[in-house]
């Protein structure tokens, strides 16, 4: 099957987020609370509740479900389930305020419950402006793990509001903690500059660059600290020596062509800015540890005290997108705005939400808006030939492919010519996309993709089928989960005219692709060629159901019209 993806510049790998009931704040009129609820009401009002709260969390109303949650536990005051449930629904969906206001507390929770709703409380002060409350929250009785790191991080924030400068300045314990020994370092640092404590602000950054393991995060930190004390040409040292470690690292590209362009650098961070920077980081590896629900709260955590945060938004959508939850992660790509280093990331991520044939217009004017937002940005462009693609308009995806290609000459990557050969064959000029996809196949010899791509193609015109099919085997033992190189084996058998061992390996790519209509479809020709009518007739009449476009539409409707395919299986071409 002939299936070219959107080739991001970034993509996170997170899991979806168990708890996906409480994900987003959209309203449903069907499920919106009414007048409060007396606490002399009866066992099957809190019942009626408590249905109705899971039935929002359910459908991905978190903020409604957190409404209903709440009402229940006012009228079972003593039911600690409800209030966690209700606490918890809060703080998913957003609304840290209102979550501080129901944490549990020590006679009603368990201990659990009783640090994340401290936390939640101390952040909520913290982003209010009172930092003595949040520091008293945090060094009363100690958060242990997993709460622990969060705590160290955000203690030195809250104090410094708090005008407790000692506490402030002095490094936590780590405790063999790596991640919040680098951290405390960085926060030092920004603290120390925050103090007018110039000195030791450049040597924490120097002992940060120098000790911590991730050097390259904290490069664009210590950069724009160097610009804000003048330190331009140490600034672009720095950053051209990370550049040379990690050409693409998007922040540290943006913070030297900012400063390329005599434009000032960041303000050194706000207090609660800084408090929001420091607690990302163990939002992020809650979630890359697969503790989903807690690294969604942390990210809300870190929206509280930093709303425009971006990395946090980036987060938050992957974990909505990929708990299915379709509107909130489009609600938060939507926050980068042009200018900030997430912002093509989030757009990349926003049009991998349009995936029906329907959504291509609205695919193309994202990608087009993304250019004019952006011009001239690689990866921009390249979204825009991936939409130009999507949307049917092959020659011009592959002239901004010319373009990217002619760019960047002998360094042009593998997946250019991959993408410029998908929109070349598309468009009819065959020679032209086999010679790209050849260029790309040399560049990249064990890509599934190109493999599968190009032996499909061979395959589909009746051109080197065995080789063809050799290199889609090749293919589907590095992806043998991929619905769409399972598809392409079966039709190099159904070329071959071996219908049975295309009907199994059909079969097979319809349950891991059931609502791709070309999967479909091949498997109802399939289903013709072995006798099997019935079944053909069948799927095929399912293809209409799976939004074909308009030409596999067509194609179907002549088979129910017509009786069969009218292609004929070239089994007698010679394979080389």
């Amino acid at each position: 099957m002939l299936k070219s993806s959107l080739l991001s510049a970034s993509a996170a790998v997170l899991a979806a987020v168990s708890l996906a009931g409480c994900m987003t704040t959209t309203p449903t009129a069907e499920l919106r609370p009414s007048q409060p609820v007396a606490h002399a009401d009866t066992d099957a009002s809190l019942y009626g509740l408590f249905l109705a709260g899971r039935a929002a969390m359910d459908l991905g109303h978190g903020q409604v479900a957190a409404d209903y949650l709440a009402r229940a536990s006012e009228v079972e005051p003593d039911e600690t389930f409800l209030k966690e449930s209700a606490f918890t629904a809060a703080l998913v969906a957003g609304d840290v305020h209102r979550a501080a206001a129901l944490a549990p507390n020590a006679s009603d929770s368990t201990q659990s419950m009783q640090k994340l709703g401290r936390l939640t409380q101390a952040v909520d002060e913290l982003a209010a402006g009172d930092g003595r409350r949040a520091e008293a929250l945090l060094v009363g009785d100690p958060l242990g793990p997993p709460h622990r790191a969060a705590s160290a991080l955000l203690l030195p924030w809250a104090a410094a509001e708090a005008g407790d400068w000692k506490t402030a300045l002095t490094l936590q314990d780590a405790r063999g903690d790596r991640l919040v020994t680098e951290v405390s370092l960085l926060n030092q640092a920004l603290l120390f500059e925050r103090n007018h404590r110039y000195a030791d602000a450049d040597a924490a950054f120097r002992k940060l660059m120098t000790d911590g393991d991730g050097a390259s995060l904290y490069t664009a930190a210590y950069g724009e600290y160097l610009e804000r004390r003048g330190r331009k040409a140490d600034a672009d040292a720095l950053y051209v020596a990370a550049l040379k470690a990690d050409p693409t690292s998007r922040g540290v590209l943006a913070a030297r062509a900012r400063l390329a362009a005599g434009k000032a650098a960041p303000p050194a961070p706000s207090l609660t800015e800084g408090a929001a920077q420091a607690l990302l980081a163990p939002a992020a590896l809650f979630l890359a540890d697969k503790q989903q629900e807690l690294g969604l709260a942390y990210l809300r955590l870190v929206l509280r005290l930093d709303p425009q945060r971006d990395e946090a938004w980036l987060l938050v959508g992957d974990s909505m997108a990929q708990a299915g939850d379709v509107e909130a992660a489009r609600a938060a790509y939507n926050h980068p705005l042009p200018g900030s280093p997430d912002y093509l990331g989030a757009r990349a991520r926003l049009i991998e939400t349009y995936q029906s044939a329907t959504d291509a217009p609205i695919v193309l004017k994202l990608a087009q808006d993304t250019v004019k937002a952006s011009p001239g940005d690689p990866d921009a462009l390249t979204l825009l030939a991936d939409a130009l693609r999507t949307s049917e308009h092959y020659q011009e995806s592959a002239d901004v492919l010319d373009q990217l290609i002619t760019a960047r000459g002998d360094t042009a990557s593998w997946d250019l010519y991959y993408m410029r050969g998908v929109a070349l064959e598309q468009a009819g000029r065959w020679p032209d996309a086999e010679r790209d996809l050849k260029k790309a196949l040399s560049l990249k010899p064990d890509e599934p993709d190109i493999l599968n791509y190009l032996g499909y193609s061979w395959i589909d015109r009746g051109e080197q089928v065995k080789e063809g099919k050799a290199m889609i085997e090749k293919a589907l033992a590095t992806k043998p989960d991929s619905g769409a190189i399972v598809d392409s084996l079966g039709w190099a058998y159904y070329r071959m005219g071996d219908y049975d061992q295309s009907v199994q390996q059909l079969e097979r790519a319809t349950e891991l692709e059931p609502a791709d209509a070309e999967i479909n479809n091949h498997l109802g020709d399939a289903y013709w060629r072995a006798g099997r009518r019935t079944e053909a007739a069948f799927q095929w009449r399912r293809v209409l159901t799976l939004q074909p476009d308009a030409k596999l539409r067509a194609e179907v409707e002549a088979k129910l019209r017509d009786g069969g395919p009218a292609d004929t299986p070239k089994s007698s071409v010679a394979a080389g």
